[in-house]
């Protein structure tokens, strides 16, 4: 989805006001980088390959056509494109993940104006052996929402049950929805409300499949997963991008890597506490890292204090750049 003009100028200010540094990785693949090649301007998802160290998989938001891009984290360059046949017209395309079956999943599921199109789509095809541009023949999938249209952003598949859930974008907080066991063509999919949660663009299970992230502009959220259903959460750390679009997890699960749109933008990795290398531990915690039950969290309240004191940094980091303009001008 495209930024509110503000969102760049807020995430820059509240750096300023911070002093935030971006996370630095040692050499090699899975640093931060940046996304070089010049067709990609709105880089909305994010999957780690599990076939080819280092390389992440991304794609345009809309108005691009069926394509999905390798990117080398070592260089930040595109080293494979993929043409996906035997789909529709891809119309806002939001998310990307990497199921258990080494199938990539794309979600078709952004709608700006929340519940304009009664159905949307997730195409699915095998992750290329061979770093190559190809084109490959994608399984297209109807999907419906159980209670209705709506707008959203992360697509998620789980590593272990191979079942796919999508997180609807709300304002006033979204919605955690579960799709059938396994997708099929000849019937559409109805996905199921099973969770409550704030404002998402991005979401992501660590390999383990024991945590699910969810991210939005200016924070993100750590949920323990269990049987599919959201357990206690916590804050995680996030960097602030111009556009909080992305993540998804490294693919040994040692850290989180965070996307953003916007040409040349930018991946930021953030180590996972506790883990070098594939162990199960929880994604590194914000603030003072208590944990809260989902079901006092579910309407999204930690989250949104969280974003409400970014929100009040943000407003007087402004303000006060409001201010010494005019101060210049009266001078």
């Amino acid at each position: 989805m495209r930024s509110y003009l503000t969102v760049s100028g807020a995430a820059a200010l509240l750096l300023l006001f911070t002093g935030a540094v971006p996370a630095v990785a040692d050499d090699g693949a899975d640093r931060s980088f940046t996304i070089e090649d010049p067709r990609i301007t709105e880089s909305s998802g994010l999957a780690a390959s599990r076939v080819h160290p280092g390389i992440y998989w991304t794609h345009n938001d809309s108005d691009d056509g069926p394509y999905v891009y390798a990117v080398d984290s070592r260089t930040g360059k595109t080293v494979a494109t993929i043409t996906m046949k035997g789909v529709g017209e891809p119309r806002d395309v939001e998310a990307i993940s990497l199921g258990p079956d080494g199938d990539l999943y794309v979600g078709d599921i952004g709608d700006n104006l929340n519940g304009s199109w009664d159905h949307v789509w997730i195409y699915r095809f095998p992750e290329p052996k061979e770093l190559k541009d190809a084109t490959v023949r994608a399984t297209q999938f109807d999907v419906k929402y159980a209670d209705g249209p709506r707008n959203a952003e992360a697509l998620m598949v789980h590593p272990k049950t191979g079942r796919v859930y999508i997180a609807s974008k709300n304002e006033d907080g979204g919605g955690l929805y579960e799709g059938p066991a396994k997708l099929t063509t000849g019937a559409t999919n109805v996905f199921r409300r099973v969770g409550e949660v704030p404002w998402v663009t991005d979401g992501a299970f660590s390999p383990d499949g024991k945590e699910l992230v969810l991210r939005s502009y200016f924070s993100a959220r750590g949920y323990v997963f269990e049987n599919g259903r959201l357990g206690a959460d916590h804050a995680v750390r996030a960097p602030l991008q111009r556009q909080a679009e992305s993540v998804t997890y490294t693919a040994d699960g040692s850290a989180l890597m965070f996307g953003s749109e916007g040409e040349r933008s930018d991946v930021e990795r953030v180590d996972v506490e506790g883990r070098d290398g594939g162990g199960s531990t929880s994604p590194s915690r914000g603030g003072d890292g208590s944990a809260s039950s989902a079901g006092a969290a579910g309407d999204g309240t930690g989250d949104v204090k969280g974003t409400t004191l970014t929100g009040v940094l943000v407003l007087a980091g402004i303000g006060f750049l409001v201010f010494m303009g005019r101060r210049r001008k009266g001078n």
